[in-house]
């Protein structure tokens, strides 16, 4: 019988003695699609914006005071919206992902719900519950609250539309993770925040990153449902992607296209910061995957008794050989973690002793 590493060897010779002719007309198809959708339409936003000349692109992006509110409103609503989304996404994926509760598919069906339902028809919604004539329109009357058609309205409509991208990358990274290195904290002393601060968070923290980066990138970039809650209030409610729609509608071509490549701009920055997230992550998943091994022979060594590992007690202020009656937690020599009163071991790969809550 053939181990994995065999097959996979066998796989990947198959896949590379393909006929040539097939592998280079699928490449050559992949990049012309690339080309055609991607590559052309990048270099004609630049093209277009730059074809009257530097000074009439600066002057549509910095005279124009239109513009510029709509740059700044942009700016505005989101880093609102994406923090919004970075806290509800973190909660979202520790309550999924920590605990089985009648209504968790639910949960997770209803944060998907925003890829699945058109942003004009969400902008919609927005309306008819926060405009003058929706649900809460005449109690927000009367408090002289405005939502609609103005800066709420606009934050609302975005961090509808880009709540899902934060949690969705969580989840998965959070329920691969486990619960055992935070369980191992807890019975360490360490607080809820410590434990979320020194355990949780180093863990996620490139997941998180990539959430918030495509929730950066959709939320600059979204259009439908902006659009529905903000009146088209030039200089007021305008964001970038309304402005150039306006300025295109207007016949303003290098004015629309100037905004444009701002977008663009941005976008591009958006994909090289994912694409460093994406080799900063293969690089600690390799470095994870090496300390896995030595973490494995070290825990032979342990067996042998001839391995240091510590046993710290449940107070966390206790050298790593101190023992306790209460917990006992086997923990290996590589991660230490600073709680409040002293230096515990723990954070990436604790190794439990299978003794909670008895002495060695």
């Amino acid at each position: 019988m053939h181990n994995p590493s065999q097959l996979t060897h066998v796989n990947k010779g198959s896949a590379r003695s393909d006929h040539p002719v097939v592998r280079w007309t699928l490449i050559a198809l992949a990049m012309s699609v690339v080309g055609l959708l991607v590559i052309v339409p990048v270099i004609n936003v630049f093209a277009q914006a730059l074809s009257a000349g530097w000074k009439t692109y600066w002057d549509s992006l910095v005279i124009d005071r239109d513009t510029r509110h709509a740059i700044l409103l942009t700016l505005i609503v989101a880093p609102i919206a994406v923090a919004v989304n970075t806290v509800f996404g973190v909660a979202a994926a520790w309550t999924i992902s920590r605990f089985r509760f009648p209504g968790r598919t639910l949960l997770t069906t209803l944060i998907d719900l925003p890829f699945s339902v058109s942003p004009v028809v969400a902008g919609l919604s927005l309306v008819l519950i926060f405009g003058l004539q929706g649900y809460l329109g005449p109690w927000l009357r009367e408090h002289n609250i405005k939502v609609i058609f103005a800066l709420p309205g606009l934050i609302l409509a975005t961090t509808f539309v880009t709540l899902p991208f934060v949690a969705r990358e969580l989840i998965p990274v959070m329920e691969a993770i486990g619960s055992e290195e935070e369980v191992a904290a807890v019975s360490l002393g360490a607080n809820p925040w410590q434990t979320f601060w020194y355990i949780t968070l180093p863990n996620i923290k490139w997941g998180l990153l990539y959430g918030v980066v495509l929730c950066n990138a959709r939320a600059m970039g979204e259009f439908g449902a902006v659009y529905v809650v903000s009146g088209h209030i030039a200089g007021r409610t305008d964001t970038m992607p309304l402005r150039v729609e306006k300025l295109f509608q207007e016949y303003n071509t290098p004015g629309s296209f100037a905004v444009a490549s701002v977008l663009t701009l941005l976008a591009l920055v958006t994909l090289a910061a994912k694409v460093a997230l994406e080799r900063k992550t293969r690089s600690e998943l390799r470095e994870a995957a090496a300390i896995a091994h030595g973490g494995g022979d070290e825990a032979a060594e342990s067996a042998n008794g001839t391995a240091a590992v510590g046993t710290v007690g449940a107070a966390g202020t206790a050298p790593a050989s101190t023992k306790d009656s209460g917990h006992a937690t086997q923990i290996t020599k590589s991660h230490m973690i600073e709680f409040s009163r002293g230096y515990v071991r723990a954070p990436h790969h604790v190794a439990t002793s299978g003794a909670m809550g008895a002495d060695r």
